[in-house]
């Protein structure tokens, strides 16, 4: 089983026929999906999505790929195809066109329609390419054909890339639901034509490679959220995701059918499901539909909101019900349905907002409690059912933590596929075909890039770490004025302590650290401010955590008197 090394450099060059696998996001990772091809000097990408912060990530808002080893080839670049509307595979796309703007945007009429509305905030106007399954389209040398795949978003697409040096089968995200609600299946036998022709490299679908079985259809679902609408005493909120055209599909037919009617709540909410709507993915019955404060003024058994916040993200409406903070007061008798799966990470955020609206006297129904969401990846029996079917030549698993990725592994060797053509790679882990063979042949940069405000890439690594240091162990600002001819304190030096359990009468004991370590810096002939700076900030850190058992961040100011 090929899979990385840490001691990887650099690729050498491309073999003239062969073909180049980059994955910059997505693997080793739930989310900020991406994955270069490089054949004949020209570049395809599929997906450019983002990664959302977790809680040791503080103020950034999203996390995209990098794009640094794709900077200065911008030219090169055919298209940017897109499998799905999800933000893991698509939140990226406008951060990458503003660096090239005319980028051909390749995908179907759903994920188009969601990417332009995003673009629009962006003020870009991107160059798009509609597709839809069945259909055939060359991008420079690279031959693609579509194929239909089941997810919980309408109108997913498979790729096949068909180049010189192979031809390569993406699932994307996928499951195999064999009674979805919009009737559109995933086109195995597309799979199995492929995998007659001969599929050099499978890129698979890891998420669910560790749950036994089949993915449960979306339709078992009807049971338990009609029974939310059937014994809810007052008002019914469901959160989702803002994409999930399906499930917001769910609740509105089983609002409809008690009588009830539904106000959309968010941004995104009231924005993705007009687009639903307008393109004919979202039947809504006349009159079903209102605007929130229509709904206010009636009774609450027949009110229905639908909002995002699913994910306990802080700003979306649920948590800001849940934290006292929005319009909408919830209360007692109110139900909450939150109609999704836990995102990995994002485990107490959730639990926070359960307890916060269980405060105000809601019932809370969830994945915990009734069987209210079902997952959009394909389970263990699905992947090796396509393993079967395609016969592939050789795996690559993506879309997963490392535990998914080799999980699936597993299940490509267990179908017959060679260990030794089985890849298992990390994001930034270079992959090339070369002659029927898959192998790790080197690395290129693939670390996270920040997006904090309207700032891309500002924030880094130590940034974050002293944003964490400032909210877990405070800070404290040492004002030393110090006389230049002596290196002496020229008057005992001032605190500033913020989030710090002490006051600053209690640093007083610091001064003969600070003495000392001045008195050094003359010795050594060491007067510049902001090298003092950097002494005293180490040593009376040192101090404070000899001292104190923390690490409060020090931020010496000196002045020369």
């Amino acid at each position: 089983m090929s899979h990385p090394h840490l001691d990887l450099s650099a690729p050498k060059k491309l073999a003239p026929e062969g073909l180049r696998i980059v994955p910059l996001g997505g693997l080793g990772e739930i989310g900020r999906n991406m994955t270069v091809f490089e054949h004949a000097g020209r570049l395809l990408i599929v997906d450019c999505g983002v990664l959302f912060p977790e809680e040791h990530q503080p103020g950034v808002d999203v996390i995209l790929p990098d794009f640094t080893w794709i900077r200065d080839r911008l030219d090169a670049i055919e298209a940017i195809v897109l499998t799905h509307g999800h933000e893991d595979h698509i939140g990226g796309v406008p951060y990458l066109l503003r660096e090239r703007a005319d980028i051909p945007v390749v995908g179907s009429r759903l994920t188009l329609a969601l990417i332009d509305a995003k673009l629009k905030e962006h003020r870009i106007r991107p160059s798009k390419v509609e597709v839809a399954e069945g259909d055939r389209r060359s991008f420079g040398p690279f031959d693609l054909e579509f194929l239909a795949v089941n997810h919980s978003i309408p109108d997913g697409l498979a790729v096949a890339i068909r180049t010189a040096a192979g031809l390569v089968l993406h699932t994307g995200d996928f499951k195999m639901d064999q009674f979805p609600l919009d009737g559109r299946i995933t086109d195995l036998r597309g799979f199995a034509r492929l995998g007659e022709e001969g599929v050099d490299l499978f890129l698979v679908d890891s998420t669910n490679a560790e749950v036994a079985g089949f993915t449960m259809s979306e339709r078992e679902l009807n049971p338990a959220i009609e029974a939310v609408f059937r014994t809810a005493p007052r008002r019914v909120i469901v959160s989702s995701f803002a994409s999930h055209v399906h499930r917001i599909q769910q609740v509105l037919d089983t609002a409809h059918a008690h009588g009830r009617k539904v106000a959309f709540v968010g941004r995104s909410m009231v924005r993705n499901m007009g687009v639903a709507q307008d393109l004919g993915y979202l039947q809504v019955p006349k009159g079903l539909v209102v605007p929130l404060k229509q709904l206010e003024g009636m009774p609450a058994n027949k009110s229905t909101l639908v909002c995002t916040g699913s994910q306990g993200e802080p700003m979306a409406a649920l948590s800001r019900m849940a934290n006292r903070d929005h319009v909408i007061r919830v209360g007692e008798g109110d139900t909450v349905l939150m109609a999704s799966s836990v995102i990995p990470g994002n485990e107490n955020a959730i639990s926070n907002v359960i307890n916060g609206l269980t405060r105000w006297g809601a019932h809370v129904v969830h994945k915990g409690v009734a069987k209210v969401h079902v997952s959009g990846h394909a389970s263990a029996g699905e992947l090796v059912y396509c393993y079967n079917i395609v016969q592939p030549s050789n795996v690559m698993p993506v879309h997963g933590e490392w535990r998914h990725l080799r999980a699936n592994a597993d299940l490509a060797i267990r179908t017959g596929v060679d260990p030794r053509n089985v890849v298992l790679a990390d994001d930034g882990m270079v992959v090339d075909l070369v002659d029927g063979h898959a192998s790790v042949v080197g690395k290129v940069p693939a670390g996270n890039v920040y997006v904090d405000g309207n700032e891309v890439g500002g924030a880094t690594e130590a940034t974050l770490r002293d944003r964490r240091t400032l909210a877990e162990e405070g800070v404290v600002t040492v004002l030393a004025i110090v006389d230049s001819s002596t290196g002496r304190l020229a008057d005992p030096p001032d605190f500033l302590v913020r989030g710090f359990v002490h006051d600053e009468h209690t640093f007083d004991a610091a001064l003969p650290v600070i003495e000392k370590t001045l008195a050094h810096a003359a010795a050594e002939g060491i007067g510049e401010a902001q090298q003092l700076e950097q002494m005293l900030a180490r040593d009376i850190g040192r101090w404070a955590e000899r001292k104190f058992r923390r690490t409060p961040m020090i931020i010496p100011i000196v002045i020369d008197a």
